[in-house]
């Protein structure tokens, strides 16, 4: 990390992102350090594996990866949740972006998917830590507003008139560029 840090090559630079995931393996057994019953993304259920938080540096031409934490399922920890050493995953990949930050890597926003962009305390730890950050949202995610005002996404997108392609209203077609050169609009 630290040659990548200061190549100039592959320094990180204000106008990346750093991403923050995670991965998950199906694994037999459960004496082994971090495996457990949980959420595997992979296969879409509850299973016995093991699963890293991860964060990657990246900009258009270039990605990385910066850290991976294994995730300790609290029946690992002799007083499970409560234990002083167990971490949640959202509570990791806080930690791993401040990590990123302290370490010199710079990057305009932390960028996550909904498992972490749906997760009110983990955007405020982010927030608290002076990271901006962009977060896919599930559709049904009201974040547009608190309390009585809250609405989702899909909500904000039926609010907003359209006609047709030659008279769209309050949308605003985008052209989306691809690597193999063709676009659509």
């Amino acid at each position: 990390m630290e040659l990548l840090l200061t190549d100039p090559a592959t320094a990180p630079h204000p106008g990346g992102v750093l991403v923050i995931d995670d991965s998950e393996d199906r694994k037999d057994g459960k004496m082994t350090a971090h495996i457990g019953r949980q959420w595997l993304g992979r296969l879409g259920k509850t299973d016995n594996g093991i699963v890293t938080v991860t964060t990657c540096w990246a900009d258009e031409n270039l990605y990385y990866p910066l850290h991976a934490v294994p995730y300790g399922p609290a029946h690992h920890f002799p007083k499970g949740k409560s234990a002083p050493g167990f971490r949640t995953k959202l509570q990791t990949a806080a930690e791993l972006a401040r990590t990123a930050k302290a370490a010199g890597a710079t990057f305009r926003a932390v960028a996550a998917d909904c498992a972490y962009g749906d997760q009110d305390g983990f955007r405020r730890q982010l927030a608290a830590a002076g990271l901006p950050f962009v977060m896919a949202l599930k559709p049904s995610y009201g974040t547009w507003a608190y309390g009585k005002d809250a609405y989702t996404p899909a909500d904000a997108a039926r609010a907003l008139t359209w006609r047709d392609p030659e008279n769209p209203g309050d949308w605003t077609p985008v052209e989306r560029t691809f690597c193999d050169g063709r676009a659509e609009t």
